[in-house]
């Protein structure tokens, strides 16, 4: 097995929820330099819980994480985005009556000038089909090209770590394999330490290097997509219950928590 890469993002033992309610319990997981990893699992398992555990949204009661080797449990998520962090939210990601250039350059918001002129460019050279549409209105793009404005509005401060919640949500089937499989895996080779969550499990799988199966909240399953595989009992673990038999396809269950 290839080692895995020194952790950019960690967390060890968290517990986070809504309120007194824990959502989460004793969940560790990390994401190096230019590894994707991936949290599936069944609808309701707190897959979004944990991204915006990690990201400051929602308080840890337990547990910690550090971003490299300085602890950042419950800091704010500005604080964590000038450090490094940028999170792509399942929805509200984008701010739909500006233009594509408006929505970079309000992603640029710590950079000088001259500097987000540059990033714009550099983020162009990401996604190439952004820069025609610098003056489109954000409501006016197609569900594949706000997922790309989405992710370049965060790129545009350079984040060393990628936080994605759900990025191919009411995408086609052909434009979600194309994010996961080109725009991911681009990402992720150009040195980012990109972290997802993904309703698609098994695309998931062919783009991750490290995956964490959550259930109920806790974390049933981690390895590489290749050792889950083999295990005859992944999709019953998957599903948190029940035999096999009786357990629809992994590709077919959806996340919305």
């Amino acid at each position: 097995m290839v080692p895995r890469p020194k952790p950019s993002l960690r967390a060890d033992g968290i517990t986070a929820g809504y309120g007194n309610v824990p959502v989460i319990r004793d969940v560790s997981i990390s994401v190096g330099p230019g590894e994707v990893v991936a949290v599936i699992g069944p609808n309701g398992a707190g897959k979004s819980t944990l991204l915006k555990s990690l990201v400051g949204i929602l308080h840890v009661s337990a547990g910690h994480v550090w971003l490299g080797t300085e602890e950042v449990t419950n800091r704010p998520p500005e604080e964590l985005a000038r450090r490094g962090v940028g999170y792509v939210p399942q929805v509200n990601d984008i701010f739909e009556p500006l233009t594509v250039l408006e929505n970079l350059e309000m992603g640029g918001y710590l950079l000088s000038r001259s500097q987000v002129r540059r990033r714009v460019e550099e983020v162009g050279q990401v996604f190439p089909a952004l820069p025609p549409m610098l003056k489109r209105r954000a409501d006016k793009l197609s569900g594949g090209e706000r997922k790309m404005l989405a992710i370049g509005r965060v790129l545009m401060l350079d984040p060393e770590v990628l936080i994605l919640d759900e990025p191919t949500a009411n995408l086609s089937p052909k434009v979600a394999d194309a994010l996961l499989s080109q725009h991911v895996t681009r990402l992720a080779a150009a040195g980012k330490a990109v972290l997802l969550v993904e309703q698609r499990a098994r695309a998931a799988l062919q783009v991750a290097d490290w995956t964490s199966v959550l259930v109920s909240g806790v974390t049933r399953l981690e390895g590489s997509p290749g050792d889950l595989l083999k295990r005859q009992d992944f999709e019953e673990l998957f599903l948190g219950a029940g035999p096999r038999s009786a357990a629809p396809r992994v590709e077919e269950v959806e996340e919305n928590t």
